[in-house]
Order: C-alpha cells, then structure tokens, then sequence
C-alpha cells in the first residue's frame, strides 16, 4: 500500500442481542473488507456485544464468557486476514465497577493492541456504563487516526484536542438505530460531523447500526467536509474509501485556524484609534 494512502472499509448491520449472530456477520464483513483490498474495517457502536439498554435491559445474566470467546474469533480472523478492525463492543470491569463502551483497536496480528472507552456517556448511558479517560490515536500506513464514539460528537473540544495532536482521520462509530422512526438524528448528526471534518481538516469514517429504525446511514467524509460515500438507511452494507494525505481540499480556515485556537478571534489589522470604530451607536 502507498504510503500516507489508508483504505477504510466502514461497515453496518443490524446489531442485536445474539452474540453470536453479531460475530458471524462481523466476520462476513472482515472477509469481504480484505478481498475488496481496505487496510482496517470499521464497525458500530457495540456491534459485537449489542447496546445495554437498547439490545437488552442490563448486564443481568450478561454471557460474558461467551463474548470474550466471540472477540477472540474475531482477533483471529484478523490475524488470518492481516487486516485492522475496529470493533464495537462492552469491556467488563471488576465489579461492582460498571463496563465500558469501547472500541477494541485489533491489528493485522490479530492483537488487541489498543481500547478506547466512550468519554461522553448519555444519561441512560451513565446509569449502565463508567466513561472513559483517554485518546486512542494510531498510526497505519502513514496516516494517523483516532477512535470516537457516538455522544462524543456533541463536544467540539475532543476534535480541537485532536487537531493538536496531529490526527488526518477520526473513526467514529453509532448506535443511533431501533428507534421508532426519524428523528432529530437524521438532521443533526453526520452534518455536525460534517462541521467537525472541515472545520479541523480530518477525514471521517463514520459507522451506524443499521437496526430499524435507523435516522441515518453511515458514511465517509472528506476534510472539506463533503460525504463522498454513504450507505442506505435501514440496510447492511460496507463501503470502501481511501484516506489520501497527498490530495489537497477547500480549506478557508487554514491560514487562520491556530489563531483561533490559541484564543486570537478575529484576524486582519485591527483598527484601534478611529473614534468611528468605537462609535458603535451611531450611523
């Protein structure tokens, strides 16, 4: 693969309650992702586990031993595949601690290499779930990315944060999906992911459940902020696009960009003597 060129194979289903239904087709797509040539696969929120209180109510009864023996078929078909995935799923923490929603950063070894947890947590979120603390930024083929989960994208300052640190790619992954049928979702979320790709200059692999009802599909998005590739709403699907460092997009910000940031809010040469400047009630 050429350097500083990552092909991304963004992934959805229909995510559920079986364990096991979610494996087999999480390792359909893995197998179908390699033959169409991506480097890393990217699936939902939770894909492998199901979402605790959406798939089912609580962690009562929850067949731990067995998703731990799913995420290991899943490490091994990577390993088989040489292929990265990015996978949805619960991590358990000791009791009487509450899981994580992470995503599992598995490698072309078939390794685990890296776990981020979701750090902005809903309300029904929080009554299930412990947030998490830290960033997951990597590097494949000379492009770096970094893991977000779904309500992340309501806080602009993890993707400034993530500017900073030098990421071209976020991997963000949903679970807006059996719902009762469209909602506020349909208008508000890959558009302020659009928002956050050409306001930071980042490419976004953006991946939804696809369990109906599904406000939106998932999708792939350019550092202008144009979705370039999406899926259909309500349908399993993968779309394969490739994050190219040497192409160059619209930018109106970049000259002006680490100003803001750093706390200068208007640019140019001011003007600070003139009594019609600071006249602000007048004609």
């Amino acid at each position: 693969m050429t350097e500083r060129v990552l092909k991304i194979a963004t992934c959805q289903f229909a995510v559920g309650r079986s364990i096991v239904r979610n494996s087999q087709v999480i390792c359909r797509y893995m197998r179908k992702a390699s033959k169409a040539g991506a480097d890393i696969v990217h699936f939902s929120e939770c894909a492998l586990s199901g979402y605790v209180g959406t798939d089912f109510p609580n962690f009562a009864g929850y067949d731990w031993d067995l998703l731990k023996a799913r995420t290991e078929q899943v490490m091994g078909l990577a390993g088989e595949l040489g292929l990265w995935v990015v996978l949805g799923s619960t991590h358990r923490l000791t009791e009487p601690n509450k899981p994580y929603n992470s995503l599992y950063l598995i490698s072309p070894k078939g390794r685990i290499v890296d776990r981020y947890d979701k750090r902005f947590c809903t309300p029904g979120d929080l009554r299930r779930l412990t947030p998490g603390n830290r960033f997951v930024n990597f590097t494949v083929n000379g492009v770096k990315c970094s893991l977000l989960i779904c309500f992340d994208l309501r806080f602009p300052e993890l993707y400034r944060t993530l500017y900073r640190e030098g990421v071209n790619c976020i991997l963000q992954s949903f679970y807006n999906a059996r719902q009762s049928g469209p909602s506020i979702h349909t208008h508000i979320m890959r558009q302020t992911m659009q928002s956050h790709a050409a306001t930071n200059y980042f490419w976004v692999s953006m991946s939804n459940s696809s369990g109906y009802y599904s406000p939106y599909a998932s999708c792939f998005i350019q550092p202008d902020g144009m979705i370039v590739s999406r899926l259909r709403v309500n349908r399993p699907g993968m779309i394969v696009n490739a994050v190219d460092l040497k192409r160059k997009f619209y930018d109106p910000m970049k000259k002006f960009r680490d100003m803001a940031i750093n706390g200068v809010l208007c640019n140019g040469q001011q003007v600070t003597d003139d009594p019609r400047a600071r006249n602000t009630t007048d004609i």
